[in-house]
């Protein structure tokens, strides 16, 4: 015969709890002594969240902090380092979703990738452009090959500077753009889609194939006051996932054609189509500078003009220094112009 257990215990077995009970000859009831001997069934989600949090906090900041270490496969790096900066967002999920497991040991985790953004990108938003007085300006801007108001794009970003270097300025738009221009910037050099549109004389010029097989490159001599300034203006390839080869050979004919060139003050302007936190971009900075990083505050993005996330538009130099950095929105483009004042250092000729 089948004896069922007296109602309380029955409540504290359903109810997952293991309990053991006194019972005395004659009582009615029984004396319920409740000895919990199983974790609660959520406990177990609990430590599998922990446990994530950790793994995922670690895998993030390995890769902020050894990102150029990670091989390439499939052409997917260039990618992640172009929005590397935009990583940092996953820390405060991370930290909202410790603070719900109440362990000091998932926080903790939380906070070395903070750590590792912070190094590495904390300076660009803290960082005080050097200031001091200027002997030239530089612009360059992608105008954008359907942009319906290339006249206008230019206008709003040719004030005020004395270096003007353009990209996608085909047909058209290059006579728009030329007519523009030649009142404030009477000397210019076009080669394929590029430009340079400048207030001090043009000494001499040439178009330049960086590996494309046509002219989308030049090079060209300015006489500025303070001496003779050697200027490229460059579109690379493309680099999209899994196909930024020609971009790399882009590059890499870029940087032979720096390392070739003794000129003393020399300037690089263009569409590089490679971010700032590109492995690739190793190969021109150094040995040049970037005017953004040396001059600029915060990250200056410049692509695309509607929620910039990325920066593939550069002015590098050589023999120059960054007074300040900025990124103005052009009308029109799906680019922001990037723009620089430099101040000419001596070269070893003026100083004797």
């Amino acid at each position: 015969m089948r004896t069922e257990p007296p109602s309380g215990v029955q409540n504290h077995i359903r109810s997952g709890v293991s309990v053991s009970a006194v019972c005395r000859p004659g009582d009615s009831q029984t004396l319920p002594l409740a000895l919990p001997i199983r974790r609660a069934r959520g406990d177990g989600d609990g430590v599998l969240l922990k446990r994530t949090i950790i793994v995922v906090a670690g895998l993030l900041a390995l890769l902020l902090g050894g990102h150029r270490l990670v091989p390439d496969v499939g052409g997917v790096m260039p990618v992640v380092e172009s929005l590397l900066p935009w990583l940092g967002a996953g820390v405060p999920v991370l930290l909202v979703a410790s603070c719900c497991t109440g362990s000091w040991r998932p926080m903790a985790a939380s906070l070395v990738p903070a750590a590792v953004w912070g190094a590495m990108f904390g300076p660009a938003l803290l960082r005080d452009p050097p200031g001091g007085p200027s002997d030239l300006s530089a612009t360059t801007l992608n105008v954008g090959a359907a942009n319906p108001r290339p006249a206008g794009a230019v206008r709003a970003v040719a004030d005020g500077t004395d270096l003007l270097a353009l990209q996608e300025v085909t047909g058209q738009a290059l006579r728009t753009v030329a007519r523009e221009l030649r009142r404030t910037h009477p000397h210019s050099y076009t080669a394929g889609t590029v430009g340079l549109w400048s207030r001090p004389p043009i000494v001499s010029a040439r178009p330049i194939d960086v590996g494309l097989g046509w002219d989308r490159a030049l090079r060209a001599v300015v006489r500025t006051l303070g001496g003779d300034v050697t200027v490229y203006v460059m579109h690379l390839a493309s680099a999209r996932p899994g196909h930024t080869v020609r971009r790399d050979r882009t590059l890499a004919a870029a940087r032979r054609l720096v390392d070739g060139d003794p000129s003393e003050r020399l300037l690089l302007l263009g569409d590089l189509n490679t971010a700032t936190t590109d492995r690739h971009r190793t190969g021109l900075v150094p040995p040049l500078a970037d005017a953004h990083l040396e001059a600029g505050t915060g990250f200056g993005f410049t692509w695309p003009a509607e929620f910039p996330i990325t920066r593939p538009d550069h002015i590098l130099y050589r023999g120059l220094t960054a007074t300040t950095a900025a990124v103005h929105p052009a009308p029109g483009s799906d680019h922001h112009a990037a723009h620089a004042a430099l101040r000419l250092t001596p070269t070893p000729a003026v100083a004797r």
